[in-house]
């Protein structure tokens, strides 16, 4: 096992019952998840993507989009 995972595997066992099954849900939740949105991208294929990408493009041709800076504006501490 990892030296990272250890450490949380180490930090979970000290908390009680409820919340050790609650991050242990949460985890395998996760899991999922992840591998349903794996199996979703491999299973696209190039025509899908190709007619995601000229439907992003009408979108931004037809000024139905909004500025991606406007969404998740630059911190100025970060410049």
């Amino acid at each position: 096992m990892a030296d990272l995972l250890e450490q949380v595997v180490a930090e979970i066992q000290k908390l009680p019952a409820d919340q050790r099954d609650a991050i242990a849900a949460r985890i395998l939740t996760d899991l999922k998840d992840d591998q349903a949105w794996t199996e979703r991208f491999e299973a696209t294929t190039d025509e899908q993507w190709d007619r995601l990408a000229e439907a992003a493009r009408k979108e931004i041709a037809a000024g139905d989009t909004v500025p991606l800076d406007d969404v998740f504006p630059v911190n100025q501490s970060q410049q």
